[in-house]
């Protein structure tokens, strides 16, 4: 995929350009108390993107521990594989998410979007500074489960998609929200 950092901010432009003019209220609506509302979605992107902050850091450190099934060059694969296919924007399979990574039960606080597009930058400047990782081809295992290896560059497009996916889903809510409003 790379264009990494185009596609954050591509994300990123969707997010402000479609609910930046919501109230608050308006980003926590939900149709159900299954269904995540817009805020939470965006609360959600920035818990799981940050989970990855303290692997990169350790990395950098010298003190980050390659699991065991990184050897394996078709586990490595095969989870690439698995964690793309599910993480796509398409959404024709519903997912549930680790635990770790559920947002907030209650109403998230005004300014998730300052927040997300604060988010957004530490995240490109994040992958632009491991560029020489992704080159060396560094293996990681998902922050939500050691036994889930992965190279560090799929790690990337898991992220970009991630938030596509969460765009889409978004959407969704908001076109719930305005149906309902005007029926």
């Amino acid at each position: 995929m790379e264009n990494w950092g185009e596609q954050i901010d591509k994300n990123t432009q969707g997010f402000s350009e479609i609910f930046g003019g919501l109230t608050n209220a308006q980003l926590n609506w939900k149709p159900n108390s299954k269904t995540w509302s817009v805020a939470q979605n965006i609360e959600h992107l920035i818990v799981v993107n940050k989970c990855y902050f303290p692997v990169i850091d350790s990395i950098r450190k010298g003190t980050y521990k390659t699991p065991f099934l990184a050897k394996s060059g078709f586990m490595v694969s095969f989870f690439e594989r698995m964690v793309l296919k599910a993480v796509q924007p398409d959404r024709k399979k519903k997912m549930k998410t680790f635990p770790i990574w559920e947002p907030a039960k209650s109403e998230i606080p005004i300014g998730i979007l300052d927040r997300f597009k604060e988010h957004q930058s530490e995240l490109k400047k994040m992958i632009e500074n491991s560029e020489d990782l992704v080159e060396k081809g560094t293996i990681i295992s998902s922050p939500a489960n050691k036994n889930i290896v992965y190279k560090l560059g799929t790690a990337f497009d898991i992220i970009v998609n991630h938030e596509k996916r969460h765009l889409e889903q978004s959407k969704e809510v908001y076109e719930r929200m305005k149906n309902e409003a005007s029926s």
